[in-house]
């Protein structure tokens, strides 16, 4: 099998490509630049898109003994990723890029280029597990490390997608793939692991926000009263359940911390309020993305709200582009623009992108 195996500049994904040579596949790798303004060097742990990362990734090439190439897809990750980040913030959702850049970069624009070219799978360093029934149908699971497990960001891809995937590492525990990586002389074997947003390198994901969305003042209100409890400089910088930096001048007349309930874009309006307000039973969602077929009738799955979150039990029901999510037990903190990925067991069914919350039932002491 002609494998285009993506070099990240990891160890990760490093030992994933020497793996597919073990195989016997015959494997190309390439890195893909996806940064228009690369730094030199990484800051910390964070980020993954530095000219330090091409170039730890063009070494590992190197030592694996594999064709090597880099790719400029930063225009398409521009518009894809990033451009969409800023849209979904200034519209007062709070969105997932590494979900996005999976279906949108590398199962799709990368993938794409790979097939014309000849190839028949693109290899990643992502943990997570594909299986293939004895009618060719491709399934995607959970990783062996619960830890690691990243199912959650590929829940977006489809079954042509999974059909051209390969995930060497879903069966591995990452102190294995490090002590692996350090047998193979791969100087990537102790490199720290990427962390939070590639394109926010520092961190500093409301900062970057305000550069680009500038200032807009709107009011902090009190939940159910109305009553103004403060100012801030823009509702980009929230997100719902968030605790502090509320800029709230006074405390609430229980003593209890206040919470981000609810964003209101157009006015600015920012609402707060105690911690049980942020419970939900029902979710609502759009553009679902079904790893197989789509549910034709009512399911009881689990359902995964954050990429390293608890999953759910609950109900879920599809009607086209319309998904709704039956929560058995209340959640809290669920933002819209964050993913709802469901499954059946270990095996991922889809995901949509949150687009409403509500709470349905009423605790019995609330009535």
């Amino acid at each position: 099998m002609r494998v285009l195996a993506a070099l990240s500049g990891g160890v990760d994904s490093a030992v994933a490509a020497a793996r597919a040579v073990e195989a016997g596949h015959d494997v190309t790798g390439v890195h893909l630049a996806l940064s228009r303004d690369p730094r030199s060097h990484r800051t910390g742990a964070r980020g993954c898109c530095t000219l330090e990362d091409a170039d730890d990734a063009r070494r590992a090439a190197d030592v694996i003994g594999i064709p090597f190439y880099v790719w400029d897809l930063s225009e398409r990750f521009q518009e894809d990723v990033v451009d969409d980040f800023v849209a979904e913030y200034a519209a007062g959702r709070t969105p997932h890029p590494c979900l996005r850049c999976n279906e949108k970069i590398k199962f799709s624009a990368v993938l794409d280029r790979a097939l014309a070219l000849g190839f028949d799978a693109v290899a990643t360093g992502h943990y997570a597990r594909l299986r293939t029934d004895d009618a060719g149908a491709v399934s995607l699971h959970r990783a062996a490390d619960p830890g690691k497990d990243q199912s959650y960001v590929l829940g977006v891809l489809t079954q042509d997608q999974l059909r051209h995937a390969f995930f060497p590492l879903g069966d591995s525990v990452k102190d294995d793939v490090r002590d692996e990586a350090e047998r193979r002389c791969l100087r990537v074997a102790r490199k720290p692991d990427s962390h939070d947003i590639c394109f926010i390198p520092d961190g500093d994901t409301p900062g970057w926000l305000r550069e680009r969305l500038g200032s807009a003042p709107g009011p902090v209100v009190e939940d159910g009263t109305g009553a103004v409890l403060g100012s801030h400089q823009g509702a980009h910088g929230f997100t719902v359940g968030q605790r502090r930096g509320l800029h709230v001048g006074t405390p609430a007349a229980d003593g209890r911390p206040r919470y981000v309930l609810d964003i209101e874009p157009v006015s600015g309006t920012v609402t707060v309020g105690p911690r049980e307000a942020l419970q939900v039973d029902r979710i609502e969602g759009l553009a679902p993305r079904w790893c197989g077929a789509a549910p034709t009738a009512p399911v009881t799955a689990a359902v995964q709200l954050r990429a390293h979150g608890r999953s759910h039990r609950a109900v879920v029901r599809a009607a086209g582009e319309r998904v709704v999510v039956d929560l058995l037990e209340p959640a809290e903190g669920v933002a819209p623009g964050q993913a709802a990925v469901v499954y059946d067991g270990s095996r991922v069914v889809g995901s949509c992108t949150i687009s409403a919350t509500s709470r349905v039932s009423i605790p019995a002491a609330s009535r």
